[in-house]
């Protein structure tokens, strides 16, 4: 199996879906992508928690365990992990990665709307690169979402890098040339959340962009979907858009009782 470092260095954008159980997962390898991500949100909104705010470590670590070692790479959106204690989110990535996970997303942001301290998400950083050598970090900065100044986004992302990231995610920037001129600053793989209003993935492969993230776009759409359905059912409308049957859900899952 292709690592999951080396994907990041194809030619081409890794586009990386993130999925949110098992069911997901398997659909999207089936289709042939080899590595598929983790969304926080949907990990979140599953357990009625909110994002973003440092309370679904367990519902994490459970999903990974579901995903991993299913014969496909496994990147997990871990939030901040879940402590500002380094050792304490160097140790939740032990877990990860035997678990399965071949990556992990570490994000700055916090859910106040402030960002960690530079140096103490970099001693995150440093911290599980030394427990866990080959688990991929994904350094993540949310200065965009933020509205924060660009250099303060470069300031950042060469702190990750100093501190042993793999490569760096900047959610909320789509601007062509901004994206550009931080590709130029960079030596490691810039990882952009994909916009549907936004460049697509071979114009972000053209601007230098190495990996694509879906974030929570696909849960968000399904959740769309079974809301569409139920509402067509109730007003009387036929439903024609192409669902999945019962049959080719249950070969994702290798069997089970039918209901």
């Amino acid at each position: 199996m292709t690592s999951f470092l080396a994907l990041h260095h194809t030619g081409t954008p890794l586009l990386l879906p993130n999925a949110w159980d098992h069911a997901s997962a398997a659909a999207l390898t089936a289709q042939g992508f080899p590595a598929v991500g983790t969304s926080s949100l949907a990990v979140a909104a599953g357990a009625g928690l909110p994002d973003g705010t440092a309370v679904t470590r367990e519902e994490t670590l459970r999903l990974t365990r579901q995903l991993g070692n299913r014969g496909f790479l496994l990147s997990v959106d871990a939030e901040g992990g879940f402590s500002d204690d380094p050792a304490k989110v160097a140790e939740l990535a032990a877990l990860l990665a035997a678990a399965g996970a071949s990556g992990i997303n570490l994000e700055d942001g916090r859910g106040d709307g402030t960002l960690t301290p530079a140096p103490v998400h970099a001693a995150k950083i440093a911290a599980v690169k030394a427990a866990v050598p080959h688990l991929f970090v994904n350094a993540r900065t949310d200065t965009h979402w933020l509205n924060i100044r660009q250099d303060e986004t470069a300031a950042r992302l060469d702190t990750y890098s100093r501190a042993g990231a793999d490569g760096v995610f900047v959610p909320g920037l789509s601007d062509p040339t901004a994206i550009t001129t931080l590709v130029k600053s960079l030596d490691l793989p810039l990882n952009i959340l994909y916009s549907p209003s936004g460049p697509s993935v071979a114009e972000l492969g053209a601007l230098g962009v190495q990996r694509v993230s879906l974030g929570s776009l696909l849960y968000r759409a399904a959740l769309s979907a079974a809301l569409d359905t139920a509402i067509a059912i109730r007003s009387g409308r036929s439903v024609t858009s192409s669902i999945t049957t019962y049959t080719d859900v249950q070969d994702l899952s290798h069997g089970g009782h039918r209901t």
